[in-house]
């Protein structure tokens, strides 16, 4: 289908993959799990997995692990700090400690959708609901840098990705490069470094992952409850390949 970075792989020890996950439910939260394994072609002895939506991020040494993954959540970034559970606000103080390691050493990371705008937000990017988009597969495309990155190498032009989120980064972080944008949500990837990755779509995701998301979220805000089946219908037939092999090639650049 497309090109391979896997040249790029480090010839050094293996270490296993760190994956972060926000979401509370236990159906949401292993389905997404479940996913990265399946489209990054890892196995759970791979990983390392923290659910860390209810006591926040350990202390740890990024010196155990070959790359960090984030996932998604129903916490908003945007919500006023008084609206927000304390949780929420230790997790957001917790993963700003973590990127004051991994920014500085360009440490291998990969968010998505919530991953991406808490490192939109340690980069001093607005984040609002400007830009947000309902459930769907909407088409992003290329940018001139987007078309010499290796993990985007040898794709067409314009692809889909499954996406669906309440806000955004309303501008480029300072300092990041823009590799896909879209037309509802201008900022859909972006690098920092030569190793920190964030998609405001989400690449571990497929129809069926997405269809139990829908039903978990249904009064979340995300679209009015009503349309959940309407929803659920339209993602039929809809598949987001490109966004499974951005995952695919990060882990094999980072992991094998």
């Amino acid at each position: 289908m497309v090109g391979s970075c896997d040249s790029l792989v480090p010839m050094n020890a293996r270490k296993p993959l760190l994956v972060l996950q926000l979401r509370p439910e236990d159906d949401t939260s292993d389905n997404e799990f479940e996913a990265i394994l399946k489209y990054g072609e890892l196995s759970a002895d791979d990983t390392v997995r923290m659910r860390i939506e209810r006591s926040g991020i350990p202390d740890l040494s990024l010196d155990d692990y070959s790359a960090v993954l984030v996932g998604g959540s129903p916490f908003d970034i945007s919500t006023p700090p008084h609206d927000k559970s304390a949780i929420q606000l230790k997790i957001e103080r917790d993963f700003m400690r973590l990127f004051d390691q991994i920014i500085p050493l360009d440490f291998p990371f990969l968010g998505a959708c919530s991953g991406c705008g808490l490192l939109g937000s340690y980069l001093k990017s607005p984040i609002s609901g400007r830009y947000r988009e309902s459930v769907g597969c909407p088409t992003v495309r290329l940018t001139e840098a987007g078309r010499a990155e290796p993990l985007l190498e040898g794709f067409p032009e314009q692809i889909d990705v499954l996406c669906g989120h309440k806000e955004a980064c309303d501008e480029l972080p300072r300092g990041a490069t823009l590799l896909l944008r879209g037309e509802a949500c201008p900022v859909q990837m972006f690098r920092v470094g030569e190793n920190v990755y964030a998609t405001q779509f989400h690449p571990e995701a497929d129809r069926e992952g997405f269809e139990v998301r829908v039903r978990a979220y249904r009064d979340h805000g995300y679209f009015p409850a009503a349309e959940a089946d309407a929803l659920v219908a339209s993602l039929r037939g809809k598949e987001a390949p490109y966004g499974h092999e951005i995952l695919r090639r990060f882990v094999a650049r980072h992991l094998r």
